[in-house]
């Protein structure tokens, strides 16, 4: 039996060659079978068209097209968050170099759990998260104790994600404060932070109403009782709305409760100098969530979790010999395995810092302030609109609308009808005791035309 080829080594750039022009032609072809943003005829056509495709999952001899057609099988299949018409969900359509670096992991293969798998890539790893960390907590140095020479930097984990990151910052405050402390966060808080809480073994949550839409101070200071973690939110899932972060800050602080701040979708308006200023008080939290595969167009995943004080993170050191052996760390061997909850990793970071030193500043904040930009458009389209009610003017990219005078029934089915013709991928939220269309606007090449294409798509849908 021939060997098949390997993807790194010295013979793996040409045998990859061939094989990428076969993944690039099927995706190509599978983008013109779909024709739109979500392959047409629902759940069990996408199903039958899929299990046309891959027949028998292992078969007796092996099939020489097989990348072929089931890359083409899945693109036809797919989601395809690069269609200005795919607005449901915080689902960014990733840049071009971030994939190619991601090629580049996927080669190599480091495995981010001890040094001598992933040697440059930790150092990337260190590189890339305490700049990071240093952007969440800019001007935050502090002095430890009465030394003024010794301080706690900031800092910063590499996560899957928004639910990995936020369950992590509840295992850093439980460590830190103890078994009792109790997570309080508003209902408009993600889903995940409850769910990280029972997990963890915490005490049950205190989740305060939030019928504004965001966390009011006053009400959160009423739900403080004993060790407290606060998780404030910069960028809700339905509305994209942020608490009032500078308020949440100096009332966690008279009160002595440790702040979270999950600003997964938010956190992205750092690098705009015209919207940085909507994350005010973010610097005050003790952790915060970040995901740069929303505002950051990377390839899933790529979350963080930042921390103010670096110490925290001493609750991930773990031991095992044959990964972080004392005497290897001792004798100079980074070590690895007290950077995460995981083990085997992939090292997302390379994406990352390929995208941060391609685009700088300047072109990470055009994409920013681009999909911001698409939002207010869209919301003023809606509000100058007779036939469609909106919500409320954006705070990042998402906006919430439905037709006048459709039932939330009317509502729901106009987004499944559209799901099922494949034209049209909105996403749904309840806002105000009513069901709303959502689209969240992450693609930066959309133009106004899709975003008005979009609202005769649901102006035709809608029951009359």
């Amino acid at each position: 039996m021939i060997t098949p080829p390997l993807a790194s080594g010295p013979e793996g750039r040409d045998a990859l060659r061939p094989l990428l022009d076969t993944v690039l032609d099927a995706l190509g072809e599978g983008v013109r079978l779909r024709g739109g943003p979500l392959p047409a005829g629902g759940p069990e056509a996408v199903s039958a068209r899929m299990r046309d495709a891959v027949g028998d999952v292992l078969p007796d001899e092996g099939e020489q097209d097989a990348l072929q057609l089931l890359v083409r099988a899945v693109a036809e299949g797919s989601a395809d968050p690069a269609d200005p018409l795919c607005t449901a969900h915080l689902h960014c359509p990733p840049l071009a170099v971030a994939a190619a670096a991601d090629l580049a992991v996927s080669v190599l293969n480091p495995s981010m759990d001890s040094w001598d798998q992933a040697p440059a890539a930790s150092e990337l790893e260190a590189l890339v998260t305490r700049a990071l960390a240093d952007e969440v907590y800019a001007g935050t140095l502090r002095g430890a104790g009465n030394c003024a020479t010794s301080l706690h930097r900031p800092d910063a984990s590499i996560t899957t994600g928004g639910t990995e990151s936020n369950q992590l910052a509840l295992l850093l405050a439980r460590e830190t404060h103890g078994p009792g402390v109790r997570l309080v966060c508003g209902d408009n808080a993600h889903h995940s932070l409850p769910r990280a809480a029972w997990l963890l073994g915490m005490p049950e949550p205190i989740i305060v109403p939030t019928p504004t839409g965001t966390l009011d101070p006053a009400t959160l200071d009423k739900a403080l009782h004993g060790p407290s973690v606060v998780a404030a939110t910069a960028g809700t899932t339905d509305a994209g709305r942020i608490d009032p972060l500078p308020e949440i800050a100096a009332l966690c602080a008279q009160r002595g409760a440790r702040l979270h701040i999950d600003a997964a979708y938010g956190g992205g308006l750092l690098f705009s100098a015209r919207h940085r200023a909507k994350l005010a008080g973010l610097s005050a939290a003790d952790t915060v969530t970040l995901d740069l595969h929303k505002l950051g167009w990377q390839p899933v995943a790529a979350g963080l979790l930042a921390v103010r004080d670096e110490n925290d993170l001493a609750a991930l050191n773990h031991r095992a010999d044959y990964l972080n052996a004392d005497d290897d760390t001792e004798a100079g061997l980074p070590d690895l395995l007290g950077r995460s909850l995981r083990t085997t990793r992939r090292p997302d970071v390379l994406k990352i810092a390929v995208t941060l030193k391609t685009l700088g500043r300047a072109g990470l904040a055009a994409l920013v302030d681009q999909v911001c930009e698409q939002a207010r458009q869209f919301a003023k389209a809606v509000d100058d609109h007779p036939g469609f009610e909106l919500h409320a003017p954006p705070t990042i990219s998402t906006v919430l609308f439905r037709p006048v005078g459709a039932t939330d029934d009317d509502v729901a089915a106009v987004r499944r009808n559209l799901l099922a013709d494949g034209r049209a991928v909105l996403g749904r939220a309840r806002a105000a005791n009513r069901l709303w269309l959502k689209a969240t606007l992450l693609n930066p090449t959309t133009q106004p035309a899709h975003l008005t294409a979009l609202l005769h798509l649901v102006e035709g849908t809608t029951p009359r």
